[in-house]
């Protein structure tokens, strides 16, 4: 009978706090504030830079004495898990990180607390990315970019390639000096859409949508061709951190990249500092990552006081100094990043699903099957 007693009475509790934290629409901010301090602790889903990130965290954690924990998993394990908990009273995840390019895969209003609606000053921060709307769902927090990187002791930054013709010529002058890779996640999928786009003369309305059929994809063989064309001059990598490796050792002079990852490698020392990165005339991909709070989280407060803490403007500048992102608070401090402000105007999106994995797949089948 005492187990009974206990069990219902824990039960109680349980639900109160639940109720207590999902209506927080209701409070002020700081309310959920003190609120967040009494809950206290949140578990943080990320799947990149988790040792970093642990250590980035830890301003806020003496700031507000809540505990942020990051566990250890990949992109596609944490997803698995926020829909396997989806049915729970109370799931594991406080606050979930989601890339921008998954978004249209994910039951956003099923799955996550609206946090446009419970966040101050919400008109200095950014919800939505590279045209893939979170509806308030997501407040993003680390803004990328894809360009090129290079050596400027090797590339005179006046002689950069802008189009294709201009890769065409910088690889024939010199050939072996430039790389890419293509595996999922990796900048030079963006490099070779861009190319694809640009040498094929689809329209960027065509290109972009999700919309695929087999002459949507026929129609991108001026691109194939042009890859196909100029083989032995360029060469493709293994990923993302090689093709930054060989560029840092002077076997390349140029390699598609991502903003963040090569502004980090130079920051713990591992590439030259002197490498540069630019974003060409045709345009390259950009995007970033959000963080939600599932609606069955069990620390809502201190979530939500984690994701203001996040998305305001002074970690803003910190990520943007420290990890190269683009900032994503209006006043935030930029000047750190690699991209100009002129150049990341040429940011375009990415291609949607199924269009996406389908241009993929063709890539690889003709051009690197190919080679």
């Amino acid at each position: 009978m005492l187990r009974k007693i206990v069990a219902a009475t824990t039960a109680v509790i349980l639900t109160a706090g639940i109720s207590q934290a999902q209506d927080l629409s209701s409070k002020s901010w700081d309310d959920i504030v003190a609120q967040a301090k009494q809950e206290g602790e949140i578990n943080f889903f990320v799947w990149y830079l988790q040792d970093d990130l642990r250590n980035a965290v830890k301003p806020f954690e003496q700031k507000y004495g809540i505990k942020v924990n990051i566990p250890d998993g990949d992109e596609s394990a944490n997803r698995d898990k926020l829909l396997a908990e989806r049915d729970r009273d109370v799931g594991d995840i406080d606050v979930m990180a989601l890339g921008y390019s998954r978004v249209s895969s994910v039951p956003l209003a099923d799955l996550f607390v609206k946090v446009k609606d419970l966040l101050p000053d919400t008109d200095i921060r950014t919800f939505d990315l590279t045209g893939a709307p979170s509806d308030g769902y997501l407040a993003a927090f680390w803004g990328n970019q894809s360009g090129i990187a290079y050596d400027p002791t090797k590339v005179d930054e006046a002689n950069l390639p802008q189009t294709p013709e201009d890769l065409a010529a910088f690889w024939s002058a010199h050939p072996g000096k430039f790389g890419f890779n293509y595996q999922d996640g990796s900048s030079g999928i963006s490099f070779y859409y861009s190319v694809l786009r640009v040498a094929s003369g689809v329209s960027d309305k065509e290109f972009f949508s999700g919309e695929s059929n087999k002459e949507k994809l026929a129609a991108l063989q001026p691109g194939i061709d042009f890859f196909n064309k100029h083989a032995k001059n360029y060469v493709v990598t293994a990923s993302n951190a090689d093709s930054i490796t060989r560029l840092s050792d002077g076997e390349l002079w140029m390699a598609a990249g991502f903003e963040d990852h090569l502004a980090g490698l130079q920051s713990r020392g591992e590439a030259r500092k002197e490498l540069k990165l630019y974003v060409p005339k045709m345009g390259m991909a950009g995007g970033g990552n959000g963080v939600g709070i599932p609606v069955n989280a069990h620390n809502k407060a201190a979530a939500l006081v984690f994701v203001e803490w996040l998305t305001s403007a002074e970690t803003q500048s910190w990520l943007n100094e420290h990890f190269g992102t683009a900032p994503t608070n209006a006043k935030a401090d930029s000047s750190k990043a690699l991209v100009t402000a002129d150049q990341r105007a040429r940011q375009v999106g990415w291609p949607l699903q199924p269009f996406r994995k389908n241009v993929d797949s063709y890539f690889v089948e003709h051009v690197i099957q190919e080679r």
